[in-house]
């Protein structure tokens, strides 16, 4: 198997989204920062309710998939199709925008602090304008994967690891998303096999380590280079971070705001749709 290294880095950008909510934004910071599947990836992350409280109140999407993974804090999502999911610490919301959602999420909290992740997943254009759907996956049913070097919490895809096989909370779809959040404990080593199909990166949001003997950058998409595995290493006091790859699908991508679209004429008509009220129609 070839070990994957650090192809490049993409370091989050601070800035704000929705009412004002204040994140970091790696992927998809500008829209020529992607790497597909992958359109977006932001960081949110604060003890101050003035960084979240005013929340993303109802807006549309169009054409893609969003995953938020909540490692710490309370958001209520209510959407057009009548969805009402409560995402609470250590849960996730997978949402396919389709052919169009009309949604929200809001704080349900008025102090303390808020962590997480939101992951924007494109979709080929065939799935672009399939139903729309929404699932609430609960901390519960996210398996927990404990191996000699910590945990290993599998929100999507499948991974072999120490001579066992371990399938996620979500599988499936055109491009074979795998999302796990690794823990790692202090000093340990770990192997993960990653399809060689996937691309993907490795976002470190907690303490320190290495991948293939080169550190990792904090807060930022430490983008894989072709490979098989990855072979990390944790630093003197532990380290937690993401692993998400997936398979490119090799579309054009054009984009406005909340719609993503293969064609400008879609992105006109999504346009369109939404101002006569018919993009969820």
């Amino acid at each position: 198997m070839t070990s994957r290294s650090i192809k490049k880095t993409i370091s989050a950008m601070e800035t704000s989204d929705g009412a004002g909510v204040r994140i970091k934004r790696s992927i998809g910071q500008s829209q020529a920062v992607r790497l597909d599947p992958f359109l977006m990836l932001d960081e949110f992350g604060s003890d101050q309710a003035e960084d979240y409280i005013a929340g993303f109140p109802s807006h549309p999407h169009r054409g893609f998939e969003t995953v938020t993974y909540m490692i710490e804090g309370h958001m209520l999502h209510e959407d057009h199709l009548g969805n009402r999911g409560h995402l609470k610490n250590g849960g996730v919301q997978w949402m396919t925008a389709g052919r169009g959602i009309i949604h929200s999420e809001m704080p349900q909290q008025e102090e303390g602090a808020m962590r997480g992740f939101q992951l924007w997943l494109n979709l080929p254009a065939k799935d672009k304008m399939m139903p729309a759907g929404y699932r609430d996956i609960q901390p519960e049913d996210i398996p927990q994967i404990r191996v000699t070097a910590g945990l290993i919490k599998l929100i999507a895809g499948q991974l072999e690891l120490e001579g066992q096989s371990y399938t996620g909370a979500e599988t499936g779809g055109a491009t074979r998303p795998l999302y796990a959040d690794i823990h790692l404990m202090p000093g340990m080593t770990l192997d993960v096999p990653v399809a060689a199909e996937l691309d993907g990166m490795i976002y470190l949001y907690e303490g320190h380590a290495s991948l293939a003997g080169a550190a990792l950058q904090a807060s930022a998409a430490n983008v894989l280079s072709d490979g098989t595995r990855i072979e990390l290493e944790a630093g003197p006091a532990g380290a937690r971070m993401l692993l998400i790859a997936g398979k490119p699908i090799g579309e054009p991508i054009v984009q406005y705001g909340p719609f993503v679209m293969t064609t400008r004429e879609d992105i006109e008509q999504a346009m369109r749709d939404y101002r006569a009220g018919t993009l969820t129609a």
